[in-house]
Parts: C-alpha cells; sequence; structure tokens
C-alpha cells in the first residue's frame, strides 16, 4: 500500500490521431527510453508553465513532422497511474485534422490501428485503461 506517500506528479499530453479510415496513430518507444518496445499515444512532457494544448502542439511537431491547431485539439479522455517513482496524469485529446505528412521524426515506429484492436498492443501501464474506452469514446 502507498497510501500517505507522496511522489512528483508527472503531467503528460496525448493525442489519438484520427485518420479518414477511422484509424488511431500509435507510436513504439524506441531502444534506450523507459518502456521501450511499448506502443503509446504520440503526445510527451508537459514543461512547467505550459499548459497541456501547448505542450501537444509542440511535442507532435517534434516527433511527427505536423502542425496541429489548437481549436482541433478536443478532451477526451485522462489516465492516472501510480508509477513507483512518480505518478503519471495524462490527458488524453483526440485530433481529426493537422497540416503535413506525419513522419515519424525520433526513429520510432508508428502504426495506424482500428481502436478495437489497441488491446492488441503492449502499452505502458498508464495507457492500458484507455485500450478499452477508447473505441467507445470515437
Amino acid at each position: 500500500m502507498n497510501e500517505g506517500r507522496t511522489r512528483p506528479i508527472i503531467l503528460v499530453a496525448a493525442v489519438a490521431l484520427l485518420n479518414e479510415e477511422g484509424k488511431v496513430l500509435l507510436a513504439k518507444r524506441p531502444p534506450g527510453r523507459p518502456l521501450a518496445g511499448l506502443w503509446e499515444f504520440p503526445g510527451g512532457k508537459v514543461d512547467p508553465g505550459e499548459d497541456p494544448e501547448t505542450a501537444l502542439i509542440r511535442e507532435l511537431m517534434e516527433e511527427l513532422g505536423i502542425e496541429i491547431a489548437r481549436a482541433d485539439l478536443v478532451p477526451l479522455t485522462f489516465a492516472s497511474h501510480a508509477y513507483p517513482e512518480f505518478h503519471l496524469l495524462m490527458p488524453l485529446y483526440l485530433c481529426k485534422r493537422w497540416e503535413g505528412d506525419i513522419a515519424a521524426q525520433e526513429n520510432q515506429e508508428l502504426l495506424w490501428v482500428k481502436p478495437d484492436e489497441l488491446r492488441l498492443y503492449d502499452m505502458p501501464p498508464a495507457d492500458e485503461p484507455l485500450k478499452t474506452s477508447l473505441p467507445n469514446l470515437i
């Protein structure tokens, strides 16, 4: 039991990019990073003083080379998970429109997946509940 135990809260923003075929983009965490080899929704850490939408716009340009308008980020759901060293809080947005062609900028593998097939992919513990809830939300 970790009741009463304090640990830092890490805020990470992520997005379910939905293409015209109704598929969601997943990115595989590259070797050398924590949780390498697991699939995740694109996004990343929110810097101090930064709001989640700004962080997501920045991260998607860095990771995928695409531009997203703030108005196209729709709050969808969130994940909250206690890892041993920190507590992760992750708002997940839905986005159906972006500028540019999606291309891996950080040597990560990318894959478009039907929402009801998310359960077939190994994801970080914080993302696991999203695998079953996401198909019902989009």
